[in-house]
């Protein structure tokens, strides 16, 4: 009983027609999943609606709200690359660069000697270098270091301490994908190299703060220690993996001796941004649009050319990752549609970024369709019964069902124009209602019917007011919710949830 309360408090608190059935249908998700938290934020134009379900801290029972930040992994890739892009406009280097001079030692792979690697090639993966054996070594060395951490060089150059041979691919830079941590751990060393700041204040002051965004890639930032969320996987019991503060803030870095340039992965540019969803949907419009509430980070060609297509899978070009990664931007992902493989929402192309560590789950994407002016984002905190990979895309099933929600009923309204699968566009308010709705439709409309979440039938009291416009009595209904049933003219059934007070 106490559950349903909760449902009805959280679902009259939303401001979009179809918000009833998509966050009921996202609570019985997160219930089959067994998911510790769980935040879904949606984004139309520049209004930004969030959900969320679970505990972000399982011993202290700490809920999730608003306010909760997720170290949200390789989303934070594609913040990460705007902060480069920031210093591309200031002219501090050109994309098809030699890395080398800014690194302060040359970057080559060994088999090509003579082919530079460039600032595109390790914004859009085609660097040649991987993840190798001897990167968790430098990453252990990199994150427990009590003066000093290694340099970089000591990873990526033949007579550095952790080199490995397996850290470079045997094709050459620029001619093949291979998605991986390091490229971006040298670009937030670049990023300190070429701004003189180090990483994590750079992208504070340049990216974040300007947004009004209080996350941050260094943890000693986060003000209320308690808004970070423990990420969790379930062996035998909810184990923390990552972010176990228990409300004591973490002993700040010793960082007087280091010398920005030399290792930006003290930060985790690849993937430590802690940052809440609801304020990374204000880096998801700012790139979608290229502002936020009249504030912009890049100028609208930056973004466009962050948004080009740098690689494009082909069969043999790279290694496309069991079919999710089919073309890429610099440092955004850019789907295709394709089956098996990218899908998100079925005829609907995206950009954006998703994420994986520790437990978590992570997305962020934007509908490239002209004229749907939506986008999501989704985080889950851990998850009772692991990750299976989902039966219709190269995504886990947890996402296909949220994005399959997300698809039916989370975009509604938000459509610019006519399209396929949303051929009328309808309005119902006020939503809640504690007296008489308003439809709004197209001539030729019909409204069918009125039922409850059961299926039960009712019958108000409907008076059309003109073609495609109804008004609902609602006096004689309970307090619940409600689907009104609409066939529009040319043929689409439509659903539309209301809250009745």
């Amino acid at each position: 009983m106490m559950k349903k309360q909760i449902s009805l408090i959280i679902l009259l608190s939303a401001f979009l027609t179809a918000t009833a059935q998509w966050q009921m249908e996202l609570e019985e998700i997160a219930d089959d999943h067994d998911l510790m938290g769980m935040s879904v934020v949606r984004v139309c134009g520049s209004d930004i609606e969030s959900y969320h379900f679970g505990l972000k801290d399982y011993t202290r029972q700490l809920v999730v709200d608003d306010s909760t930040m997720y170290r949200i992994a390789s989303i934070s890739k594609t913040v990460t690359a705007m902060g480069l892009m920031n210093l591309w406009e200031d002219g501090a280097f050109g994309l098809d660069d030699d890395v080398s001079a800014a690194l302060g030692f040359e970057l080559r792979n060994p088999d090509f000697p003579d082919t530079p690697i460039t600032y595109r090639m390790l914004l859009s993966h085609q660097s040649s270098i991987q993840d190798g054996s001897g990167y968790n070594d430098f990453l252990s060395a990199t994150y427990s270091f009590d003066a000093t951490p290694p340099s970089i060089s000591e990873l990526l150059t033949v007579s550095g301490e952790y080199y490995s041979s397996n850290m470079f691919r045997n094709e050459e830079p620029g001619t093949y994908f291979a998605y991986s941590n390091i490229n971006y751990g040298i670009i937030g060393t670049l990023i300190e190299a070429l701004s003189g700041q180090r990483f994590d204040i750079y992208m504070r002051e340049a990216v974040l703060e300007p947004l009004g965004i209080a996350g941050s890639y260094n943890v000693g930032d986060i003000q209320n220690i308690d808004n970070v969320a423990v990420l969790y996987r379930y062996q035998g019991g909810w184990n923390p993996q990552a972010d176990n503060y228990q409300g004591v803030p973490p002993v700040p870095l010793s960082l007087q001796a280091y010398q920005n340039g030399t290792n930006g992965v003290i930060f985790a540019p690849q993937g430590g941004l802690r940052i809440s969803p609801t304020d990374l949907a204000r880096l998801l419009i700012s790139l979608q649009h290229s502002s936020y509430n009249g504030i912009a980070i890049l100028e609208p060609a930056t973004i466009e050319q962050m948004k080009t297509v740098q690689w494009a899978y082909d069969g043999n070009n790279g290694d496309n990752y069991y079919g999710l990664f089919r073309s890429w931007g610099l440092g955004i992902q850019v789907t295709t549609d394709t089956s098996g493989g990218d899908r998100i929402c079925a005829g609907s192309t995206f950009m954006g970024h998703p994420g994986e560590a520790y437990g978590l789950i992570s997305d962020m994407y934007w509908f490239l369709n002209p004229d749907t002016d939506a986008g999501f984002i989704f985080m889950t905190n851990g998850s009772g019964e692991g990750f299976e990979f989902g039966s219709e895309s190269a995504y886990y099933s947890l996402e296909e069902e949220v994005f399959a929600d997300l698809c039916n009923y989370g975009f509604d309204g938000c459509y610019l124009g006519m399209d396929e699968r949303n051929e009328a566009v309808f309005r119902v308010w006020p939503n809640p209602a504690d007296g008489l709705v308003h439809i709004k439709g197209s001539e030729g409309d019909q409204i069918l019917r009125c039922m409850n979440a059961m299926g039960s039938l009712f019958h108000p009291d409907f008076q059309e007011v003109s073609d495609g416009e109804f008004i609902m009595d609602t006096s004689e209904l309970a307090a619940g919710f409600y689907y009104i049933e609409i066939l529009s003219s040319a043929g689409k059934l439509e659903r539309f949830p209301v809250s009745i007070l």
